[in-house]
């Protein structure tokens, strides 16, 4: 990493860390009991300039580094906001991307600027009831009618689903094509025939809305096709690295801050006449879960300054989701064993990281489909 990113990264932590102790921390408690975060808080995150902040300044972004983005998701991650960090990655570190790297001009310059500001909420929709890892499975069609596309079909499990304006919609335009019949879509959900169900209720994130959507004979004009039809599939495992490195942040800032949380608890709690920390075995479990996290950080730097180059592979980002997230689930479950009873309540911190870590070794391919995904490189099909 050069000076100046570094000089870059130390600039916008500061005005990250005010945001979110002015912004976010009085507030969290009551998005997490309300399942969802205020859609003008959209709108705040615009205007502080933390969306879509590696974007070009022409949209109105910062013009910043990929790794500012990278450490944005990181300190949501660290602080306990797993559930905003998700609605943040899918927004800025997805969408945007997908939009930028594969949308005409015309498509930038109408959806990027209003992303930057938050007047437009985004989402990405893949996964669907039927059809979740396997994506060449999906059902959802897009048939050219003239100079439209009608979409039918349903998604499930949608992040920022039901506050997007935006969803970058996978759907088949030759159905009998399986992977290479798959195409994607920038569909503006306030058109008619796009409805979305309540939302999803989970065991964790329970800041980011998840939702279902549905699409009943959803008219698009043909210029909201993104990139070109029927290469859908290969658009997917193109921005499939950024994605996965997105879940790693996560995982490793999530890990670091439940052992932050416990290596203060532990010096205070006190148990037989002394401090936890004083016994063995709490001693010896945090320094495990330092090393893990040491591990994993190194790997993911790794692969950041791979990405930088261009040379983050497939095979890469799959070792990188695997190895991150099922270390983040070791590390907040010893964690939270260290809290005793108190772990296991919600009035104590420790009890969401553990909650919020549990789908990030399902969602962006879960760690079977990793290990799949290794293995072919290893052995071939």
């Amino acid at each position: 990493m050069s000076e100046s990113t570094n000089e870059e990264i130390v600039l916008f932590r500061d005005m990250v860390l005010r945001f979110l102790e002015q912004e976010v921390a009085p507030h969290y408690e009551e998005w997490e009991k309300n399942h969802q975060l205020p859609r003008q808080f959209w709108n705040t995150m615009g205007e502080a300039g933390m969306l879509c902040v590696d974007l070009e300044e022409s949209y109105g972004a910062a013009g910043a580094s990929f790794e500012v983005n990278q450490m944005i998701a990181w300190e949501m991650g660290r602080l306990g906001y797993g559930g905003l960090g998700s609605n943040y990655n899918i927004h800025s570190n997805i969408v945007a991307p997908y939009i930028n790297n594969i949308g005409s001009q015309e498509q930038k310059d109408y959806w990027l600027p209003r992303m930057v500001t938050g007047e437009v909420v985004s989402c990405i929709a893949m996964t669907e009831p039927g059809a979740g890892s396997d994506l060449a499975g999906m059902r959802t069609t897009a048939i050219k009618d003239g100079d439209e596309y009608v979409i039918n079909g349903s998604k499930v499990f949608i992040t920022n689903g039901i506050l997007a304006d935006l969803a970058i919609v996978c759907a088949k335009t030759d159905p009998q094509a399986g992977a290479k019949g798959i195409s994607l879509f920038l569909v503006d959900t306030s058109l008619p025939g796009f409805s979305k169900g309540k939302s999803i209720e989970k065991i964790g994130q329970h800041a980011s809305d998840t939702a279902e959507l549905f699409f009943d004979n959803l008219r698009v004009p043909a210029n909201a096709l993104l990139g070109q039809e029927g290469k859908g599939f290969i658009y997917l495992m193109q921005e499939l690295p950024r994605e996965r490195l997105g879940c790693a942040t996560q995982a490793v800032s999530q890990a670091q801050g439940a052992l932050d949380l416990t290596t203060a608890y532990v010096q205070e709690r006190k148990a037989f006449g002394q401090t936890i920390s004083q016994f063995q075995n709490t001693r010896f479990k945090l320094a495990e879960v330092k090393t893990e996290i040491a591990l994993s950080k190194a790997l993911l730097e790794q692969n950041m300054e791979k990405f930088k180059y261009d040379a983050m592979t497939v095979d890469d980002a799959a070792i990188l989701k695997l190895a991150t997230t099922e270390m983040q689930l070791r590390a907040v479950n010893e964690c939270l064993q260290l809290f005793g009873g108190y772990g296991y309540t919600v009035e104590y911190p420790i009890s969401r990281f553990y909650v919020d870590a549990r789908i990030q070794t399902i969602y962006a391919g879960t760690s079977e489909i990793m290990k799949e995904v290794i293995s072919r490189g290893i052995v071939g099909r």
